[in-house]
């Protein structure tokens, strides 16, 4: 009981934030958002449809080959070896029955995967936005920031969004689970504001659904796992949280724990083999990413109206972990990058529609308009991959970087499940045309005999090796083709050239391995 005698009153519980009102801005401002936006989605739909080469491609094509070939026990999708593999995910599995169930090739199934991945993503970004502002024109401008506000060298890595980046990164399983993770907090940001109605089993869905985004991209799964606690987070102690904040991680875990394509727990003894290939996220941050400290002030200004701004503790959890692992040397902790830089975007865009006075907001547009033109002009080599690079301006096609040549030039005469001797970056492609390398192009925890495999080719290859090792190798691993580039054809015995393919490379039969 309360009365006059000095008794505190007990605050009501803190809600989520409701979406700010729309601003009075001028009724064109949508359209002007639109304006950018549509060519460039369109230009990501061309890019499906060209589908360049490059990077990690070649693995995620391998992947569904060998679940198409085997949905219950694929091995391991880059060499001859009964071992699991971490891309074995939800995403990759239906790809690879989609593949199965058709007849269609890999590649075009991948496309389609593309081209659902990009909706999902813009949809998931469309939906968190209109978590945080009211405002029409707000989603628009979020994935133009996401998109375009960088820096000003072009960056490519899965998991971040950038035109040039998304290019060549739209058929990963990483774009996939971004659209999956970009839902995830929609979903999580709307369940404080229905009045507790949300139950167990929504909770449940929810921790499923972050369990899925894990498996499809374990790297996209801890920007996730930020950003939903940064959600949780602000709308603490809500009802409608604190009752799901035990269903949803416990559904989730299960999720995880019984998965049987790969031991996900056991990713967590694989950093050490990881920390080499992700130290150049720690280079060249300005060029990289200085467009993005427009954002970082924005979110200054959003912490000053709400200490608990979800996009703030976003930010600050992406930055902590990201800035642990370049202290430490855990530079794979990189990879949580974007989770400092996608709320850094949106507050940028959300800011040219949410800041005070009319003047402010004309003043902040301006800002936005002019970062986002620089990022535009430094990822204008993007067009290189729909149109003939002739065509472009000197100054864009100096921009544009030339996509692999592929390997299905050997595919007339190697089949599903032979054995190809090559090099690191052949091996990277081959099997992604349905045969095995002997060594994996990529590091791979779960294959034990990993580096005893790529000391083999390194024999092999190798200039003073003698003929019996070179045959010995070719017998222990089962090599049916050898795959080699030089200023002059091999010529030992036991070995026919029967293809050549781009930059001087021959394919070999393997006529004698005794």
């Amino acid at each position: 009981m309360t009365g006059r005698t000095g008794a505190t009153r007990t605050p009501p519980p803190r809600t989520a934030a409701v979406p700010r009102a729309a601003a009075a801005l001028p009724p064109w401002l949508l359209p002007l958002a639109l304006l950018p936006l549509v060519p460039l989605l369109v230009l990501l739909v061309l890019v499906v449809v060209r589908l360049p080469w490059a990077g990690d491609l070649g693995i995620h094509a391998a992947t569904v080959e060998r679940l198409r070939h085997s949905l219950g026990d694929p091995g391991n999708p880059l060499v001859d070896a009964d071992t699991p593999s971490p891309y074995y995910s939800p995403w990759t599995l239906l790809l690879g029955a989609v593949a199965r169930a058709s007849g269609l090739s890999v590649f075009v199934v991948l496309r389609l995967g593309a081209l659902v991945a990009l909706g999902l993503l813009v949809t998931g970004v469309w939906r968190y936005v209109r978590t945080l502002s009211a405002h029409r024109a707000a989603p628009a401008l979020a994935l133009l920031s996401l998109l375009l506000l960088w820096g000003t060298v072009p960056f490519t890595w899965s998991g971040f969004l950038g035109l040039h980046s998304l290019a060549l990164t739209v058929a990963y399983p990483s774009v996939f689970a971004l659209g999956l993770a970009f839902h995830l907090w929609a979903w999580l940001a709307r369940a404080p504001r229905d009045g507790g109605r949300t139950g167990w089993g929504t909770w449940a869905g929810l921790g499923a659904l972050w369990a899925v985004v894990l498996l499809c991209h374990q790297f996209t799964g801890v920007v996730a796992s930020l950003g939903a606690l940064a959600t949780v987070l602000a709308a603490w102690p809500a009802r409608a949280v604190t009752a799901g904040t035990a269903a949803a991680p416990a559904a989730g875990l299960a999720v995880l724990w019984l998965w049987p394509y790969y031991d996900f727990f056991a990713l967590f003894g694989a950093g050490d083999g990881l920390e080499a290939v992700h130290r150049p996220l720690y280079t060249d941050l300005p060029g990289r990413f200085g467009l993005v400290l427009l954002g970082v002030a924005a979110l200054a200004l959003r912490l000053r109206r709400d200490r608990r701004d979800p996009l703030v503790l976003f930010f600050a959890l992406g930055l902590l972990v990201s800035a642990a692992g370049g202290l430490s040397g855990h530079y794979s902790w990189g990879r949580a990058l974007p989770a400092a830089l996608i709320p850094a975007q949106l507050a940028a865009a959300l800011e040219a529609v949410e800041a005070g006075r009319r003047a402010v907001r004309a003043a902040w547009a301006c800002l936005l308009a002019g970062a986002l033109a620089v990022g535009a002009w430094t990822q204008a080599g993007t067009l290189g991959y729909v149109v003939d690079r002739g065509v472009l301006p000197g100054p864009v096609a100096a921009k544009y970087r030339p996509p692999w040549a592929g390997y299905h030039w050997i595919t007339p005469w190697v089949r599903y499940g032979d054995v190809v001797m090559a090099r690191t970056f052949p091996s990277r492609q081959i099997p992604a045309y349905g045969a095995y390398t002997v060594a994996p192009g990529y590091p791979d925890f779960f294959l034990p005999d990993e580096e005893r495999r790529a000391a083999a080719v390194r024999r092999y290859f190798a200039a003073g090796t003698p003929p019996e090792e070179r045959r010995e190798i070719v017998r222990e691993y089962g090599v049916r083709w050898v795959v080699d580039r030089g200023p002059a054809p091999r010529t030992e015995p036991g070995l026919r050239a029967v293809a050549r393919g781009p930059g001087g490379q021959v394919l070999y039969a393997v006529t004698d391995a005794g």
